[in-house]
Formats: structure tokens, sequence, C-alpha cells
């Protein structure tokens, strides 16, 4: 059975993973969902790894950054993990992230990280069922996620 990585984080305020799997029962049906939370944003990538090694054909990386300097710092290093995983594996890895200081309400910050989450599921969703060209048709469109569509520049 095919399967698909989510790996969350409990220091985030939202629960991501819970969005993303809905939208992944739905749009990937036949595959196995492999759920991993793991403490912070640095440990994000090791837990992606872990679920690769298990054989799943991607994952969705949920990570919360602070507003502190300090975990700017986390955020950078973690996403360089991200980034070296998916180059080792050469398989699907996104990374979706929100930080803190995009808001100032809490509800807008939740509000985007639903979005945003529920957003990147279906790219990944796209890109494992239609592979590589699957997004193709979005490319230059301004596509947001968390944030309305931006549009292309005419």
């Amino acid at each position: 059975m095919k399967c698909v990585g989510v790996i969350d984080t409990t220091f985030s305020r939202v629960d991501m993973g819970k969005y993303v799997i809905e939208v992944l029962e739905r749009e990937l049906s036949g595959y196995k969902i492999v759920r991993h939370t793991v403490p912070g944003i640095k440990d994000l990538p090791g837990g992606v790894k872990r679920v690769l090694d298990m054989g799943c054909e991607g994952a969705i990386s949920l990570g919360w950054v602070g507003r502190k300097e300090v975990d700017k710092y986390s955020y950078l290093a973690a996403s360089i993990g991200l980034i070296n995983v998916a180059i080792m594996t050469s398989k699907v890895v996104i990374d979706v992230t929100v930080h803190e200081d995009e808001a100032e309400e809490e509800q807008e910050l939740k509000r985007i990280a639903i979005h945003r989450a529920r957003a990147h599921a279906s790219n990944l969703a796209a890109l494992l069922k239609g592979g590589l060209q699957a997004l193709t048709p979005k490319a230059g469109m301004g596509v947001r996620q968390g944030y309305p569509d931006a549009g292309p520049i005419p």
C-alpha cells in the first residue's frame, strides 16, 4: 500500500496535521497516512526522513515559528534540513510553515495556518498523483497559501 507522511510539532499552536489529513484522505484514496509528531521545528527533518525511510512516497512538514529571532534561526536550520532530506531521498517534501508574526490576531493566524495546510496538502496530493508537471498549470499565476492569490502580472 502506498503511504504519505504528515509530520507536525507539539510547538505549533494549531493542529495543522488534522486539516492536512482531511485533505489527503479525500484526495489520495488508497494511501496510508503516517502521522509523526515531533517536539519542535528542528526535529521536522528527522521526522520526515523517518517516514520516507518507512516507504512513504512523500511527506508534508508542518512547522510553527515563534516571534523571536532565535525562532527564525531555528526555522532556517529546519528548512535547510528539509531541503537536504528531499535531495537525499528524491521524494516530494512539502514544507508548510506558519510564522507567528504573520498576523497580530490569533484567529487570523489560525485562519492562515488552516488555509496554508489545506492548500499545501492539495499540492502534495497533486504531485503524488500527477507527477512532476501536476502543478505546471498554476505556474506564474501568483497562487498563495494562507492568503488570497496575488494573480499573474499581465
